[in-house]
């Protein structure tokens, strides 16, 4: 790849890969050197993701960086697409199930030079790109989608995320040795011998965070946030710091971590482990008997972390079940923990403390069983302790002026919200006509003890507006708070180690702010398209074993969406959403009454209404659409 070739004009000729913001600019991310900030003018025909050759301009230079124009298209970025056969249709034509294409594409696979069958996953070439129509050309057969061990793999490709590393990026990683180097506590605090502990889930190896706390003679809480100083092995254009900034975020799918950055660093150097010193950047607040912030601090930092608990140890320990040196730490962060929350709930934030039902897998990719996992205390001290260090990394930017990269979550409709009373009401929770925070928190307190409060809780988030990524801080809605930024998990997220950057005078001019913002934002949205797609797979996978087992049996479903054509309903048991059209919902013409929400049989009068539980079987499983096909049962 080329490079930064000087020539003799004073401009220099760069190459690499294009990120294009919504506003028409551009940065090129070289391989070695500066981003190139492209005006929009300059772009000439360059689209997100392309990999090209820019004229950069070195008498240009501002606060933006070199800048420059595009003058050749190397290279497509979306060359490939990848899918399972759905169905063939002709001799030389099948129609393939793409899911990064979108439902309004028909993908068409020809000229393939192997044989193709209805469920094979493939990786393709793209030959042509129409407006309603992809033709492509296979060039590499993954499996079969009755194979459970490649779902994660072919959600990979499928996605189009970056599974290995560049081997220049494995050996930037690598040159760091496997231990902190003394010579990097220089203009450090030292915290070795504060008692600072870690608190994770059971299958956790990146570790960005770790926790102390003592209280003093006036009863003042001295709480301390320690983040993994991801920014100390990641400078700004190193090999690194570009793949990072491609990948923008870690995937999380059952079993498997697709990381941002190599397991040399976050499994390793950057986890805060127990027993061995770490590189940090820790907050310290001083807060009162009441939880309100008195001061606090940000500094460079090394501490040596002396106990690596999972949630149920913390548990168990708070509960006096478990013996722990930590244990009087821990109940006063519980104490801490109560206060915080109790100071969230006053400022309006919904809190949601329910149950998550996770599947679990064999090492072949098949769902075995089911297990829930409570959101406990030891959940909630954890989370109040990063919101408060996000929040004050974030005021503490803004403060001194420079620009960042917000945690943004912009208010929702009160139509929407109408539309959620509604639905609670369905299920026999008591809402008034224009519901307002303090209402949405009693109904999910009292929501914690009903089968339905996941399910409310999901679709109240529905409801919301999505929390993005922005440059312009409009505050964040669901934590009602003017000042919050994402700071606390840098080894996983890019926005995370920019932010870090800034504390310490890196790069904050308004226009990589936003690249970055808008780049992340769409990142997250497409990381999680991944992981549901992975997830709904396994789920339909563990549907089709439980018919194989039983082929009659009958599931609880509840309604949790009317439409004019149809009805959504959740199965429980199987942690599926089904849909039937009303033409299979009984025998009788159905009516839509949009007011009230509800389908109503015009001759028998029997309607569908929102919470309504009946039984449903599972006919067939269509692991090509990811769908289920359900009968009603009498």
């Amino acid at each position: 790849m080329l490079s930064l070739i000087f020539m003799k004009d004073q401009k220099t000729l760069a190459e690499g890969v294009i990120r294009v913001h919504p506003r028409g600019f551009g940065f090129v991310i070289p391989e070695e050197g500066e981003d190139i900030f492209i005006p929009k003018s300059q772009l000439n025909g360059a689209v997100d993701g392309d990999i090209v050759s820019v004229k950069v301009n070195t008498h240009a230079v501002s606060e933006k960086g070199p800048e420059g124009k595009v003058v050749e298209i190397k290279k497509r970025g979306r060359v490939e697409l990848a899918g399972t056969i759905d169905k063939r249709l002709s001799p030389d034509q099948w129609s393939v199930h793409v899911p990064l294409a979108g439902p309004e594409k028909q993908v068409i696979a020809t000229k393939s030079p192997f044989p193709l069958k209805v469920g094979d996953r493939v990786l393709m070439d793209i030959l042509d790109w129409e407006d309603d129509e992809i033709i492509c050309r296979p060039k590499k057969h993954m499996g079969h989608i009755t194979d459970p061990s490649i779902d994660i793999d072919c959600a990979m490709v499928e996605f189009d995320l970056r599974k290995d590393f560049p081997p220049q990026a494995i050996e930037e990683a690598k040159r760091w040795g496997q231990e902190v180097n003394p010579k990097h506590l220089k203009d450090r605090e030292d915290f070795r011998d504060w008692e600072t502990f870690t608190i994770d889930p059971d299958t956790a190896k990146d570790f960005d965070d770790a926790l102390s706390l003592r209280i003093d003679e006036k009863g003042h809480f001295h709480l301390g946030i320690h983040i993994a100083d991801v920014s100390h092995y990641v400078p700004p254009n190193s090999h690194l710091d570009k793949e990072a900034r491609l990948r923008l975020n870690s995937t999380y799918f059952p079993n498997f971590c697709l990381p941002m950055l190599p397991h040399e660093l976050s499994s390793n150097l950057c986890s805060l482990k127990e027993k061995v010193d770490r590189l940090t950047v820790s907050v310290l607040v001083e807060l009162d008997k009441d939880g309100n912030t008195i001061d606090y601090k940000i500094v460079r930092s090394v501490i040596h972390s002396k106990k690596r608990f999972t949630y149920k140890q913390a548990k168990l320990v708070l509960d006096g079940k478990m013996k722990s040196p930590h244990a009087e730490t821990l109940k006063n962060m519980e104490k801490l923990c109560l206060l915080l929350k109790k100071k969230r709930q006053q400022r309006g934030s919904v809190e949601f403390s329910l149950p998550e039902v996770i599947l679990l897998v064999d090492d072949k990719g098949m769902p075995t069983e089911t297990e829930t996992v409570y959101y406990d205390i030891t959940h909630q001290l954890v989370e109040e302790f990063m919101l408060k260090a996000n929040e004050l990394v974030a005021l503490h930017v803004s403060n001194q002026g420079k620009n960042l990269t917000y945690r943004v979550h912009d208010t929702p409709s009160q139509e929407n919200m109408q539309e959620f009373a509604l639905l609670a009401e369905s299920f026999g929770f008591k809402m008034p006509t224009n519901p307002k925070s303090e209402d949405f928190q009693k109904l999910f307190r009292e929501a914690e003890a009903s089968p339905h409060g996941t399910y409310l809780a999901t679709n109240y988030i529905r409801k919301m507006k999505m929390a993005i990524y922005s440059a312009d801080n409009i505050g964040h809605y669901g934590l009602s708070l003017t000042h919050y930024c994402h700071f606390t998990s840098p080894i996983r997220r890019y926005v995370d180690l920019v932010a870090h950057r800034i504390l310490w005078g890196g790069r904050d001019d308004r226009q990589h702010m936003e690249l970055i913002a808008e780049a992340s934002s769409e990142q997250e949205r497409i990381s999680a398209k991944a992981e549901m797609s992975v997830l709904t797979l396994k789920k339909l996978r563990w549907a089709a074993q439980k018919k194989k087992e039983d082929k009659h049996k009958l599931y609880e479903a509840v309604v949790v969406k009317v439409k004019p054509f149809g009805i959504v309903f959740e199965v429980i048991e199987l942690m599926l959403e089904g849909f039937l059209h009303v033409s299979k919902i009984g025998h009788d013409y159905f009516v839509y009454d949009d007011k009230n929400q509800k389908l109503v049989g015009e001759h028998t009068g029997r309607g569908y209404n929102l919470g309504d539980k009946f039984n449903v079987r599972l006919k067939d499983v269509d692991l090509i659409h990811a769908e289920a096909d359900w009968e009603i049962v009498a």
